[in-house]
């Protein structure tokens, strides 16, 4: 079968043909797999700047947001059963017994860094015909999601952020007030930093969940994603004619800041610009470049004497697949036009060279095995 592979050694990225994989356990699921989201990290690992290949692999197989369908199952696999439409997980556990994180599967909290993730880390991904793996790893989705599926794994991260939003500011008085005869209202501001996938799917979700959004980005104030932001209820900025100062006097105290740019000037500006008890979420992995400037006296004190918080998120639990799958049906039932435009387009496996070594098409572009 064809699968399209990095090998960092000859620092070549080649489509292959290897063995069509096999059940190896009473408990192993295998999956035909539909479509392949490309992103930012398949891009770096085909530039080299990380991925690992398997023990004793010279090559690695890329690719971690997928979608497909069961065509068998072991004996005693559970959770799904042939025809199922699934997404699988990315990250495995780690090995060590004293990792609690791992032990109570929530390896996207791993303490070792030993852990492994497919298409990235020491496992082979899903760019690829089929690929078989233990039933724990794949969650089903119902198959009215089918056409949009692809999208669950990079809405991952968004659900997974702000679960962890909500028990944060559990801490303080978070409940928004209601108006009488209004049915409720917001109070909380948000602003997302990148219309790329991932910011436009956190603009989603902070929307589904009632925050007022604003996206800030360098593309021109006039364009296609611009365009998509406010079909869904959101307000775009353009990063190129409005200063993070000035973003933070039209938006008000800003609650909730969403990074999904991985740039760090501009994280850092925006981020001397967060409200009083406000968060902000790091998801950005930005490569090393020159240091920048940043005024750490005003941001400690601003982090300390306005009560903010600041942390990163990275990959997710089965908990927060399942969370994305249930917001991505709300998600089609209010805005299934916006929802279905951030897939630009499905390309054949053939096109891996184009849409892997060169720039985005589109916000999303995907590789279709089958359909």
């Amino acid at each position: 079968m064809k699968a399209v592979s990095v090998h960092p050694s000859a620092r070549q990225v080649k489509l292959i043909d290897v063995e069509e994989p096999v059940l190896a356990g009473p408990r192993n699921v295998k999956v035909q797999i539909r479509d392949v989201g490309v992103c930012g990290t398949d891009r770096e690992i085909c530039r080299f700047d990380y991925g690992t290949p398997p023990d004793g692999s010279p090559y690695l197989v890329i690719g971690h947001e997928a979608f497909g369908r069961v065509v068998e199952v072991g004996d005693a696999a559970t959770g799904v059963r042939v025809g199922d439409y699934v997404v699988p997980m990315v990250r495995r556990p780690c090995w060590h017994d004293t990792c609690t994180a791992c032990r109570s599967e929530r390896q996207d909290f791993c303490y070792t860094g030993d852990f492994v993730e497919r298409g990235i880390k020491e496992a082979h991904g899903f760019m690829t015909e089929y690929v078989v793996d233990e039933d724990a790893f794949f969650v089903p989705v119902p198959a009215a999601l089918r056409d949009v599926a692809v999208l669950v794994e990079p809405l991952t991260i968004a659900q997974k952020a702000l679960a962890q939003v909500g028990r944060v500011q559990a801490r303080l008085p978070w409940a928004c007030p209601t108006r009488r005869g209004s049915g409720g209202h917001t109070c909380h501001r948000a602003v997302v930093l990148g219309a790329g996938p991932v910011g436009l799917l956190g603009a989603l979700a902070l929307v589904n969940a009632g925050f007022e959004t604003w996206v800030y980005s360098r593309s021109a104030p006039q364009n296609p994603r611009a365009a998509l932001v406010e079909s869904f209820g959101a307000r775009y900025v353009p990063a190129e004619t409005t200063t993070p100062d000035e973003l933070a006097k039209e938006v008000g105290n800003i609650d909730l800041v969403y990074e999904a740019v991985g740039a760090s000037r501009v994280a850092f500006d925006v981020l001397l610009n967060l409200g009083t008890n406000g968060v902000f979420i790091f998801t950005g992995v930005p490569g090393r470049k020159a240091p920048v400037e940043v005024d750490t006296d005003l941001l400690m004190r601003r982090l300390v004497l306005e009560n903010q918080v600041v942390f990163g998120t990275v990959n997710a639990g089965r908990e927060t697949f399942e969370d994305a799958i249930r917001d991505l049906e709300s998600y089609m039932a209010r805005w299934p036009d916006s929802v279905r435009a951030l897939i630009s387009g499905r390309y054949p496996v053939e096109d891996y060279e184009s849409l892997l070594l060169g720039g985005a098409r589109g916000v999303k572009d995907v590789i279709a095995f089958a359909r």
